[in-house]
């Protein structure tokens, strides 16, 4: 029975040792995207998007990117609000 039970928390280790790599390399990855350009960050709301997304604004010469039409519609609004002023 002890047996087992070393076994099973050696197996639990050894997968969450496995996982956590594969959570670092794409942490990695996400910041080598945002250093070359491939990512930039959301306006609203701050999470890194992929500048192929098709959720964004044009506003003269700068393209903002969005993660979500939430987060593109609550931008409109304040730009609305900025230009009225």
């Amino acid at each position: 029975m002890l047996r087992l039970l070393i076994a099973f928390i050696a197996g639990y280790l050894l997968y969450k040792l496995i996982t956590g790599e594969k959570k670092h390399k794409t942490k990695e990855e996400i910041s080598k995207k945002v250093a070359t350009g491939e990512m930039v960050k959301d306006p609203v709301c701050g999470t890194y998007v992929s500048t192929s997304s098709d959720i964004r604004v044009k506003d003269g010469d700068k393209i903002y990117y969005f993660c979500s039409y939430e987060c593109r519609d609550n931008f409109l609004k304040k730009l609305e609000e900025n230009k009225q002023k």
